[in-house]
């Protein structure tokens, strides 16, 4: 009996993380492969447009905090690498479609709704739209003295309504993007 509340237990925990991990933010990174980021010690902050004012601060704060942990130094102009910041908020339609009735699923015959077998497939089917709010965040680094883009970090996610819950997904993210920062060697 143990062994069984132990082994469901397990499964749950197993299906609750697959859950949460696949509704989380996209984060990428992508950086010149050929730039010598040890050879940076300074960055100062170019343009920041964002559409909500207080994310211009908290992406300032998050990215500031990682560098500063890298050993770099912000300065308030003439660093030697210059970090910009947008984003974009939008609306994108998801579809849904459910199935009911004899519709969907391995059916009696061959194929998927029963293929091949009288009355397979027959069903109804509702299929309904909806506008979600998604959020789009670019972190960019450019060489100051060349303007080659050194490195950028992109977040896409489903904003929240509740504003504290963005407020931390958009730390977190920014936290995931500089995880390996600087890049190390060539590749």
């Amino acid at each position: 009996m143990k062994l069984r509340f132990a082994v469901v237990a397990a499964l749950c925990a197993a299906a609750s993380f697959v859950s949460t991990s696949a509704f989380a933010d996209s984060v990428k990174v992508d950086y010149n492969h050929q730039a010598k980021f040890e050879s940076f010690h300074t960055y100062s902050w170019g343009s920041v447009k964002v559409s909500n004012e207080l994310n211009a601060d908290r992406i300032k704060r998050s990215v500031g905090s990682v560098l500063q942990k890298a050993g770099w130094k912000e300065v308030p102009s003439g660093g030697q690498v210059t970090v910009m910041a947008t984003d974009n908020i939008h609306n994108e339609q998801e579809a849904e479609t459910y199935y009911n009735g004899m519709g969907g699923g391995w059916g009696m015959g061959w194929g998927w709704g029963g293929w091949g077998m009288p009355g397979g497939g027959f069903g109804d089917e509702t299929t309904t739209t909806t506008d979600v709010r998604k959020a789009h965040v670019v972190i960019d680094m450019f060489d100051a003295s060349s303007k080659a883009l050194l490195w950028r970090g992109v977040s896409r996610g489903q904003l929240s309504n509740n504003s504290d819950t963005n407020r931390k997904r958009l730390h977190a993210d920014i936290q995931r993007m500089f995880r390996y920062f600087p890049p190390k060697g060539k590749g």
